[in-house]
């Protein structure tokens, strides 16, 4: 994942962002927009870092977030094919249902 890519994904990130840095308040993050060099400056001034240190911290934490976007749709396929193989179920069961229905009243 580029940081182009979290910088257009700005407003969903900026919650993992306010949770990974505890100093730095949601509307700084909101007025840094996702800006890589920013974000790093602000860092630096809240924990009182290297620049060094405020950049390896922005490259985990983009690491971070790639992490937990696979995560989640892989999570959504789980969800997406758990709920077919339920519905194809209760099709299945309903059609017994009838049958064992139809059968009695024979």
């Amino acid at each position: 994942m580029n940081w182009d890519r979290v910088e257009g994904q700005w407003k969903q990130r900026r919650g993992r962002a306010v949770h990974h840095w505890g100093k730095v308040m949601n509307d700084e993050l909101a007025a840094i927009g996702g800006k890589h060099e920013q974000l790093v400056g602000i860092l630096q001034e809240k924990y009182g870092i290297a620049k060094e240190d405020a950049r390896r911290q922005v490259a985990e934490f983009k690491k971070t977030i790639g992490r937990l976007k696979k995560s989640n749709a892989s999570l959504l396929r789980s969800q997406k094919s758990l709920s077919k193989k339920t519905k194809k179920s209760r099709g299945r069961s309903v059609k017994v249902k009838n049958s064992s229905v139809k059968r009695r009243r024979s």
